[in-house]
């Protein structure tokens, strides 16, 4: 069997076994082939270390446009591939190399694949005050329904960490009289989220004005009119709740870049900052490894700000 074949195998193992999502299995199968087609491997035994040096060498002196518009993902500052791009292409080939382990194929160990070192991911975040300048800029909306509409958006993306594939995602279904409901996430896994009381009742004044007979929970909203039963209503899409909380930080005079996901790090940076442990934060947010919670814990040591203000300059 040629690598094309095994590397086929290993994409539907992804969708069958792992139940990747079908974006996932598609870039995987789009690092797996340039990777193929660079190095004009055709048997998994011709993987070794030094095809791997020469495509890594490679990967690094691609210019910074052509590596944007070939792989959908931008380059650093300087012209070239960033690392952290570099590094997809190398944890696809970790992954695939696994695989074929698994199946007695021999090959390059997948150990033999170190990754580029990257620096710290940064996290954009906003302060709770100008959180609490968001969370209240719809109450300047004219339109009755999109005010409701657009407050429970707000408060129920902060009170729950949700991404906004999941917001998207909820129904009308959602048990009010419970202060918590189930979700899923990413690769298919199922999570609790809790609702706070401020997101409850904002759902709850949004549903009252709701005339539309859509199951989606957040819908859109004609701008002429007021929503009726018969007017023609689809399910907000992430595009759609990005553009919101824009509006809504712009209203609310935030002047950093705002999107759904930056209230996912305020959710996160809040919980650490009073007392959470990480782990909980961990499961709360749906993320697989605790490494990518971890990015949280530099911003939210409350104990060493605490010792900071205690000790430092008291002289």
């Amino acid at each position: 069997m040629n690598i094309k074949e095994y590397k086929t195998q290993f994409l539907e193992y992804l969708e069958i076994e792992k139940g990747r999502a079908l974006k996932t299995i598609d870039r995987y199968d789009r690092y797996l082939t340039f990777f193929l087609e660079q190095t004009k491997i055709t048997d998994p035994k011709d993987i070794t270390n030094e095809k791997i040096r020469e495509f890594r060498i490679w990967l690094n002196r691609r210019p910074g446009a052509k590596a944007y518009h070939l792989f959908g993902t931008p380059a650093r500052a300087g012209g070239t591939m960033a690392k952290k791009t570099q590094n997809y292409y190398l944890i696809a080939l970790r992954v695939f190399l696994k695989f074929l382990a698994r199946r007695g194929v021999t090959s390059l160990p997948a150990d033999n694949i170190e990754l580029a070192k990257v620096g710290e991911r940064s996290i954009d975040l906003i302060s709770l005050q100008e959180l609490q300048r968001l969370l209240e800029a719809p109450n300047q909306e004219q339109n009755l329904e999109r005010r409701a509409r657009d407050k429970a958006l707000l408060e129920l993306l902060f009170s729950t960490g949700l991404r906004v594939s999941e917001l998207c995602s909820l129904t009308t279904d959602l048990d009010l009289n419970l202060d918590e409901f189930s979700i899923r996430g990413k690769g298919g896994k199922v999570r609790v989220v809790f609702l706070s009381d401020d997101a409850k009742k904002a759902i709850r004044d949004y549903l009252a004005v709701r005339k539309d007979l859509s199951e989606a929970l957040f819908v859109t909203i004609d701008k002429n009119r007021e929503q009726s039963i018969s007017g023609k209503v689809t399910a907000l899409t992430g595009r759609s709740v990005e553009r919101i909380v824009k509006r809504y930080a712009t209203i609310a005079g935030i002047t950093k870049k705002v999107t759904p996901h930056v209230i996912r790090h305020v959710f996160a940076t809040d919980l650490l900052s009073n007392g959470a442990d990480i782990r909980s934060v961990q499961t709360m947010l749906g993320h697989s490894s605790i490494i990518t919670t971890q990015i949280y814990t530099h911003v939210t040591d409350k104990h060493l700000r605490d010792i900071h203000k205690k000790f430092h300059n008291k002289s």
